[in-house]
């Protein structure tokens, strides 16, 4: 999968617990929600879209 697919792929997810627009932190591999104050995981280039995998932004 090409860098613009990867990225176009994780564009379009969107929270599971706000259905809100999800931010990509290329450094710490991981999807932020704003809305939801969660910080959701990329491992080995899969996002883990589960609330109890999500850490907790401050």
């Amino acid at each position: 999968m090409s860098d613009t697919a990867d990225r176009r792929m994780l564009e379009a997810l969107v929270c599971p617990v706000t259905h809100a627009v999800l931010t990509y932190d290329a450094e710490r591999q991981e999807l932020l929600s704003k809305a939801a104050h969660l910080a959701y995981p990329i491992r080995d280039g899969i996002p883990v879209m589960l609330v109890s995998e999500a850490r907790t932004l401050e």
